[in-house]
C-alpha cells in the first residue's frame, strides 16, 4: 500500500520540541513502514524522518507566523495543500491519503475527487462549526478518543470510523533512576491546561512542582521577559502569555513551585520519569492526552479530573487517579505513592505502543480503500 501523510506545512517531523499532529505522526510512520507500507510524506523540507518520499513546498516549518493575522497567512496552508493536490494529479500510485492538516486537507481533498482520504481528528470539534456540520461525505475520518467524537456534529460523527487513541515511542524503555518527590505538569502553558491549579494545590500542600512547556512558543525566561517588557511585541497580548504573566507567575516562588520553560530530547525525558506523579487539571475537554500516555510509559502515575479523553486513558485506582473537583484532586495526590509505577508501563506496552497505533491504523486503511472500490 502507498500512503500519503499530509503533515501539514507548520512544523517538521519529528519536531524540535513541541508539535503534537507531527509527533503523532513521526510515531506512526516508522511502524507503518515496517509492515511494508510506502510512506510519501507531504511536510516540510527540514522534515528528518526516514519516509519513502518528502514532498514539501516550504524548506521549514511556518509555525511562527501563525501568530499574525488571518489575512496575511491563510496562504500557507492552501500554498502546501495545492501541492498536495499537483502530485496527485500526476501520479497514479496512492492508495490512500492520511491527512492531517486541519481543515484546509478534507475541504480540498474533497473537491479534488482523487484518492480515498482518511483524516484524523486531532483538536475540539467545538471550532469550525459550520465546515463539520457540512462536512463532505466522500472523506472518512477517526477521532483520537471517543469523548471528542461524542462532541461531534452529526456530519462528522456519520463520517467517522473510530477512534484510535495516540501512541508513545516511549514504551519499552527502562527507567530512568528512581522516583523524586516533586510533581510535574508537562505541556503548553495555557489555560486550558489548568497550570495555575496545580500550583494552587501543591502550595497548599506544601508539595514540590515543575511546570515544564512553553509559552505560546517561548521556551526561556529570558524570551518571555523580552515579552512581557515590550507592549508592543505581537506576543504581548497573546492568551497564554498574558495566562503566564498574570496569572501563574503569582504561584512561582523560584522553590516550591516552579517553572522551568521548554524541555526537550532527554532532559524533558529524564525530568518525567524522575517524578513522583505527572498531573493533569485540564479545564477542557482534552480530545488526545499524549502527555498522560507518555507519563504511563514512563512509570509516573497521572492524576487528573475526569474530563475528555482522560476516562479512557487511565484505570482509575490502577494507573492512576481521576477526580470530579480541584479537592477531590488535592486528595489523591496524596495516595499517589499507592499507584504500582510497573503497571503503568505494562498498561502503556499494552495499549498505547506505536505498533498498537500502527494496526489499528492498517485496519481503518483497509476499510476505506474498500469502500472506495466499485
Amino acid at each position: 500500500m502507498n500512503v500519503l501523510v499530509n503533515a501539514g506545512p507548520w512544523l517538521q517531523v519529528p519536531p524540535p520540541g513541541y508539535g503534537g499532529i507531527e509527533n503523532v505522526v513521526a510515531t506512526l510512520v516508522p511502524p507503518l513502514r515496517e509492515r511494508g507500507v510506502r510512506v510519501i510524506l507531504a511536510s516540510v523540507g527540514s522534515s528528518t524522518l526516514e519516509v519513502d518520499e518528502l514532498i514539501s513546498v516550504y524548506d521549514e516549518g511556518r509555525f511562527s507566523e501563525l501568530q499574525k493575522p488571518y489575512n496575511q497567512v491563510m496562504g500557507i496552508a492552501h500554498a502546501h495543500q495545492a501541492m498536495v493536490a499537483r502530485e496527485l494529479a500526476r501520479r497514479d500510485d496512492v492508495d490512500l491519503v492520511h491527512d492531517h492538516l486541519e481543515v484546509v486537507g478534507p475541504a480540498v481533498l474533497a473537491a479534488l475527487g482523487g484518492p480515498p482520504v482518511l483524516h484524523t481528528l486531532h483538536w475540539d470539534l467545538r471550532k469550525h462549526a459550520a465546515f463539520y456540520e457540512a462536512f463532505p461525505s466522500s472523506i472518512a475520518v477517526n477521532g483520537v478518543s471517543e469523548s471528542q467524537l461524542r462532541r461531534a456534529p452529526d456530519a462528522l460523527r456519520a463520517a467517522s470510523l473510530g477512534a484510535i487513541h495516540l501512541a508513545t515511542p516511549m514504551t519499552g524503555r527502562e527507567p530512568h533512576g528512581p522516583r523524586g518527590e516533586c510533581f510535574v505538569v508537562m505541556g503548553r502553558v495555557c489555560g486550558l491546561k489548568g497550570q495555575h491549579v496545580a500550583a494552587r494545590i501543591c502550595q497548599k500542600l506544601g508539595l514540590p512542582l515543575v511546570l515544564a512547556g512553553p509559552v505560546s512558543g517561548l521556551g526561556t525566561q529570558a524570551e518571555l521577559e523580552m515579552v512581557a517588557q515590550n507592549p508592543d511585541h505581537p506576543l504581548h497580548g497573546h492568551p497564554d502569555v498574558r495566562y503566564h504573566l498574570d496569572v501563574v507567575s503569582a504561584y512561582l516562588d523560584g522553590d516550591l513551585v516552579r517553572w522551568v520553560g521548554a524541555v526537550e530530547g532527554a532532559e524533558r525525558d529524564e525530568l518525567y520519569a524522575s517524578a513522583r506523579a505527572a498531573l493533569f487539571p485540564i479545564q477542557w475537554d482534552e480530545p488526545g492526552g499524549t502527555a498522560v500516555v507518555e507519563a504511563l510509559a514512563l512509570g509516573v502515575p497521572p492524576v487528573g479530573l475526569r474530563r475528555g479523553c482522560l476516562p479512557e486513558i487511565i484505570d482509575h485506582g490502577r494507573t492512576g487517579f481521576l477526580a470530579d473537583t480541584e479537592e477531590e484532586l488535592a486528595e489523591w495526590l496524596r495516595r499517589v505513592d499507592e499507584i504500582d509505577p510497573e503497571e503503568c508501563r505494562r498498561e502503556a506496552a499494552r495499549r498505547f505502543s506505536p505498533s498498537v497505533m500502527a494496526e489499528r491504523y492498517l485496519e481503518m486503511y483497509e476499510t476505506v480503500v474498500a469502500r472506495s472500490r466499485p
